[in-house]
């Protein structure tokens, strides 16, 4: 078993909210006791978190993990995120405030699927890969096609690793059925460990749908389209459950276009621990300078 101590870098786009708990099945208490976890509770649910955030702030503590001789481990359900990082991201226009700002006082009326609409018209491909609740995201294409005159998709991701680490990706992988079974059974725990008073108790605090963090899977749900009110449980529990079964078949496509990754069969004893220490052990063995 390798010896170095390994911390952890979350690659998740929610968890940098300190007060989204159950919704994104933060790590409980026990666990950050003893891993030490890096980029989760960061920011507050009305702030802005990009990707380019993302790459800049893991880059910082990856740099510091190494530093004090442990190895960096970047994890997390954001693919998006973990592929930017990996390869670096494409050289889009640098966001204009007061374009940004003018945007989003355009569109603060408008519901979700009239933005997607707009965004297919001018860019499908990002429109395709944008959920329907990512107003930050689809924004920020429709920014970059007025200031530019081109599509978002447009520019391309390198399509190498970056050179300045040695990287050793692990994915793991589920049948599609079990993986839909797991996330509907992941979504009545969340509702059994209080997730519609987590979010009532965020709406008392002002929490609008217009916040970033309001639109993940999970809350976004129980404020429905501008103007509406929700209040029946039963039918956001199966809209949270439908929304992150089509979120997840959208990350396996994702992840699936990552370069070198080493895929593990995360069924129930298909002795995934042994075997990913043993990967572990002998890439360490052969490789003496830095690992991610």
């Amino acid at each position: 078993m390798f010896s170095q101590g390994a911390e952890l870098v979350s690659a998740d786009a929610l968890q940098v909210y300190r007060q989204l708990d159950i919704g994104t099945a933060k790590p409980d208490a026990e666990i950050l006791s003893r891993i030490p976890h890096h980029l989760i509770n960061i920011l507050d649910y009305s702030e802005n978190f990009s990707v380019g955030d993302f790459c800049t702030m893991a880059d910082k503590a990856v740099q510091e993990i190494l530093q004090r001789g442990n190895i960096p481990v970047l994890s997390g359900g954001t693919a998006y995120y973990l592929k930017s990082w990996l390869l670096g991201m494409p050289a889009t226009p640098v966001s204009d405030p007061q374009l940004r700002g003018a945007l989003e006082l355009l569109w603060a009326d408008k519901s979700d699927d009239e933005l997607k609409k707009e965004l297919e018209l001018i860019d499908p491909v990002s429109a395709g890969r944008i959920s329907r609740g990512d107003r930050y995201r689809m924004l920020r294409a429709l920014e970059v096609h007025l200031q530019s005159g081109m599509p978002l998709s447009s520019y391309k991701v390198p399509d190498t690793p970056r050179e300045d680490y040695q990287v050793l990706s692990i994915g793991l992988k589920r049948e599609r059925s079990e993986l839909y079974h797991r996330i509907n059974q992941r979504v009545e725990k969340m509702f059994e460990e209080g997730l519609p008073e987590e979010v009532a108790n965020l709406i008392n605090q002002g929490a609008v749908r217009e916040h970033p963090g309001m639109k993940a899977i999970g809350y976004r749900e129980w404020f429905g389209e501008p103007g509406e009110s929700v209040s029946d449980a039963a039918a956001v529990k199966e809209l949270i459950a439908r929304n992150t079964r089509r979120y997840a078949k959208r990350q396996i496509t994702f992840f699936s276009s990552l370069p070198d990754v080493h895929w593990f069969d995360a069924s129930e004893n298909s002795g995934i621990p042994r075997g990913i220490i043993s990967l572990i052990d002998n890439y360490l063995k052969n490789n003496t300078t830095r690992i991610t």
